[in-house]
Formats: structure tokens, C-alpha cells, sequence
């Protein structure tokens, strides 16, 4: 697919769903997720997800991948996509946490962009953050992202604001 200094892209499939699995019983890999890992989750139920991640012109859905290992550490992608308004919002989820804090965030966010910009032809990508993922924010400035406001009450978790870039 595509690729940068450290890591690779490829498609997700119900083999990665063991992974997927561990993610979404660590409530440090979820906590600021707004997806469905924020609740728990069957082995079965995410193979099913897997299944059809990629029958839809709606989403595009990256594994992440180590470059150097091969490894599935994450994924990313881009979901609403509006075709009649060029538009879509952008979701990560590093899973691995030996890459936390080693700018991959920011690398993951810059290449999904590009794509979302030059291959799809999107005009708009936007994204929600939780005001206290104070590593997403950093990631997601340094790759171009700017504030527009903060959405406040807008989730019912321990965290209730998000920011959306």
C-alpha cells in the first residue's frame, strides 16, 4: 500500500482480530477512544467488524505496521467520507504501547492525511480529540491539524470534553 520512514500500511483482516482483541481489553489502549473498543468486546464480535471494514466507500481502514518487525501496532484511517462535500474525519489507534510517545502518532496522522488529501481527493479532513490527550493534540499539531473549538459535555466517559481539530 504505502509506507513512511517507519512504518507500513496495509489492509485489515479477521487475522488480525487476536490483536485487536488484547487492544480492547486495555483500558489504557481505549480510554480515549470514541469507537466501539471503549466498551468491551468478543473475539467474535471483532472478527465480525473485520469482516466488513472494507466493503464500504463510507471509511478507509489501515493496519499499522512496524516497518523494521512487520508488526501490526495499530490502525488508522479515515471515516464519514462525504464524496458530495470532499470531506471525512480521521481516527487512530495505536494499540502497541512500546510505540507511545515516539512520534509514530505523528508520522501515522501525516500519512493518513496525505492520502485522505491526494489519493481520495478530500478537501476537509477533521478529527476529535479528548482535551486531555495531551500526546493525540501534540501528534496531531505537528502534523498540520489546527483547533477549531471545543465541544463541550460531548462524551459521557470520565473525560467530557473533546476538541475538535
Amino acid at each position: 500500500m504505502f509506507e513512511s520512514e517507519r512504518i507500513t500500511f496495509r489492509p485489515l483482516d479477521t487475522d488480525d482480530a487476536s490483536i485487536f482483541y488484547q487492544w480492547a481489553k486495555d483500558k489504557q489502549v481505549t480510554q480515549y477512544s470514541l469507537s466501539s473498543f471503549a466498551y468491551p468486546q468478543s473475539k467474535t464480535d471483532i472478527s465480525n467488524w473485520l469482516l466488513t471494514i472494507n466493503n464500504t466507500d463510507k471509511s478507509v481502514s489501515f493496519g499499522v505496521c512496524c516497518k523494521s518487525s512487520g508488526r501490526l501496532i495499530g490502525y488508522a484511517g479515515i471515516a464519514s467520507i462525504s464524496a458530495l462535500n470532499r470531506c471525512g474525519e480521521y481516527f487512530i489507534l495505536i494499540g502497541n504501547k512500546e510505540y507511545w510517545g515516539k512520534g509514530i502518532g505523528t508520522e501515522i496522522t501525516s500519512c493518513v492525511t496525505q492520502y485522505g488529501f491526494e489519493t481520495l481527493g478530500l478537501h476537509r479532513i477533521e478529527l476529535t480529540a479528548f482535551s486531555n490527550n495531551q500526546g493525540a493534540i501534540k501528534a496531531y499539531t505537528k502534523a498540520g491539524y489546527q483547533k477549531e473549538g471545543v465541544m463541550r459535555q460531548a462524551a459521557i466517559e470520565t473525560v467530557a470534553s473533546t476538541t475538535r481539530y
